[in-house]
């Protein structure tokens, strides 16, 4: 299949970006495609120890005709990153902090307590609200002003922040022994780590959009 054969002459970040529902079949087989998309395809899965052969499959089921994971339109895709990712971050964040300080303090005494949890969502609540903040107010207007001989530098910083969310996310997935609640956890353990999960979901999501889809239209090539 001509689809199949040109995979291996991409790198995750481009097959994520160009091939809708990519990033699904990512996250399935846990491949990072937002903070490490510039890795081939063969390498990601080498990485993972996984069959390159069942993962082409998976991609090559799916439809490169089908409509687009987000707007194409630079400023509609802007939009979409503010009040899908940017809210929602804002909303859920908070949310788990709190969550997860009561689970640390009911559990204390329990050997699979996330303990430290509570400490890194909330700094990466500050740090994010500040990258945030930043796209809002600088890098975003510049964008839809088409100001593009003017951003190599705030967008080299925003993917210096997103390789760090990177590696909060990794911390997250230790803490929570991969989102995996103990048996015997309770209603407000099992939401903490759900919760937890969709947050790792939105803000690879967030990322892969920021990193493989809306800077490189703004970053000039060599």
């Amino acid at each position: 299949m001509t689809q199949t054969t040109t995979l291996h002459d991409r790198t995750v970040g481009q097959i994520a970006a160009q091939l809708p529902g990519a990033s699904g079949v990512f996250r399935r087989f846990g491949i990072d495609f937002c903070c490490h998309g510039d890795v081939p395809l063969a390498e990601a899965a080498n990485r993972r120890n996984l069959d390159l052969g069942a993962l082409e499959t998976a991609l090559s089921a799916l439809d490169p005709a089908a409509a687009p994971d987000a707007p194409q339109d630079t400023g509609a895709l802007i939009d979409h990153i503010q009040t899908r990712y940017h809210a929602t971050h804002r909303r859920q964040i908070p949310e788990l902090i709190e969550l997860s300080r009561k689970v640390e303090a009911v559990h204390a005494n329990h050997p699979e307590v996330p303990r430290g949890l509570s400490d890194a969502l909330h700094r990466i609540w500050g740090e994010l609200e500040v990258h945030m903040k930043k796209e809002e107010l600088v890098l975003f207007p510049a964008m839809r002003r088409q100001a593009a001989d003017r951003l190599a530098v705030p967008i080299s910083e925003m993917r210096h922040d997103h390789d760090d969310h990177g590696a909060f996310l990794d911390q997250v997935a230790q803490l929570t022994h991969d989102y995996t609640p103990p048996q015997d956890a309770c209603r407000s353990w099992q939401a903490l780590y759900a919760g937890a999960a969709q947050l790792k979901a939105d803000l690879m999501e967030h990322i892969h959009l920021e990193n493989n889809v809306l800077f490189p239209r703004f970053e000039t090539t060599a």
